[in-house]
């Protein structure tokens, strides 16, 4: 009894301790020691200001904690579409994401003239912005030797009809750059300066259902076809305001040389990304972020994941997961620097006849674990960012 007693009284005492600690402490507080000096290379030598200054920052929050983010998240929610200042997860725990994901793909691609959602891609680009949120775009292309969509891989010489300048591939190819070149080059905040944006093209190369994946592709045919589209935005077009980042996607434990599956060479690569399905394998996402995070130390590039999530947020059983978030995605990442977290979409479904999301929604049992999730001092959400465009303290950019 006594013994019981005692064990009663040690709890009621931590959870007092609990209970007077701030909203987003927790958790054992991030390092706050000052960073060592460091010089950062982007693959653009003549990049923007705003685009260096966001450069150092995502490298000098990977002490601190990760970024919070969620793809399509201000175009529309489970229960919503095409509203301002919306956001799924503003609506469970009073906050943006620090991070907004979208798709580029439509603005590019043939659907360019017909998406009813390019003018809201801009409109929540420069809401984004306004907060101090960073942006990052990936791009479901078409098929542009086919006419099929990103998963048609019906045809392994589609990268290579693209590389051929003298084929009507090339050709069409290079119009869609140009018109990413133009949407990007005409963002710009409040003060008329260009809007950085970390962009992922090929995204998932290490798969087979895309036309630039593994199946589809020689390793010299996918890196020639990275630099190809670098290099034309950089030196053709002079777009100055994109990070490049790549993101193969590692759903089980995997090793550190996984990550530069047909790397296109430290030059031609800003950001390490990496897209990682893992389910409930709490075990693959610790060990493939720790490596990612070793990886990112080594070449001095900063790194984070670029999508994650279970469709549905569910367990094994197909049951409602409702501790998923501190026990799926910020218990094996603590520790590890990393400079963001981001969830793939919550698909507009207002009958809620299925069940694609992968971020929290207030009617999901969730709900309640990522408010915990939110208040824990290693997540950084809108409110918590510092000035991301002003360059970090001890971090030279060239």
């Amino acid at each position: 009894m006594t013994v019981h007693r005692t064990y009663l009284l040690l709890l009621l005492q931590f959870l007092l301790i609990l209970s007077c600690s701030s909203d987003k402490g927790n958790d054992p507080e991030p390092s706050d020691d000052a960073p060592e000096p460091i010089v950062l290379k982007l693959v653009d030598p003549s990049a923007t200001e705003e685009t260096r200054a966001l450069y150092s920052n995502l490298w000098n929050l990977q002490t601190k904690g990760f970024m919070f983010g969620h793809h399509d998240d201000l175009l529309y929610g489970r229960d919503w579409i095409q509203e301002p200042d919306r956001s799924d997860v503003k609506e469970v725990c009073g906050d943006y994401p620090a991070v907004f994901s979208l798709d580029f793909a439509e603005i590019m691609d043939d659907r360019h003239a017909t998406s009813e959602l390019n003018a809201d891609r801009k409109r929540t680009i420069l809401e984004a912005r306004r907060r101090g949120e960073v942006i990052t775009a990936c791009a479901h292309l078409n098929n542009p030797l086919t006419g099929g969509d990103s998963w048609d891989n019906s045809s392994n010489t589609v990268a290579s009809s693209i590389l051929d300048e003298s084929s009507e591939v090339h050709a069409t190819y290079k119009t869609w750059l140009d018109r990413l070149a133009a949407f990007v080059s005409d963002l710009k905040d409040d003060n008329g300066n260009l809007i950085p944006i970390l962009f992922r093209p090929y995204h998932e190369h290490t798969q087979t259902w895309s036309w630039w994946g593994k199946s589809c592709t020689t390793q010299q045919e996918f890196i020639g076809l990275w630099r190809f589209t670098v290099d034309y935005l950089i030196k053709d077009k002079g777009v100055h305001n994109l990070i490049f980042a790549i993101s193969p996607q590692m759903d089980v434990a995997s090793s550190k040389d996984a990550l530069l599956f047909r790397w296109p060479g430290d030059d031609y690569v800003d950001f390490l990304g990496m897209d990682c399905y893992h389910g409930t394998n709490t075990n693959a996402l610790s060990v493939n972020v720790k490596n990612l995070a070793e990886l990112s130390r080594e070449k001095k590039k900063p790194c984070g994941i670029t999508e994650t999530g279970i469709e549905g947020i569910q367990n094994g059983s197909g049951v409602e997961y409702s501790d998923y978030w501190t026990k799926q995605i910020l218990t094996p990442i603590l520790g590890k620097n990393i400079s963001m977290v981001v969830m793939w979409r919550n698909k507009y479904d207002p009958a809620h006849d299925g069940h694609h999301f992968y971020g929290p929604w207030k009617g999901h049992s969730s709900a309640a674990d990522f408010v915990k999730f939110y208040e824990s001092s290693f997540t950084l959400f809108s409110g918590d960012l510092p000035d991301m465009y002003k360059l970090a303290d001890g971090v030279t950019v060239e």
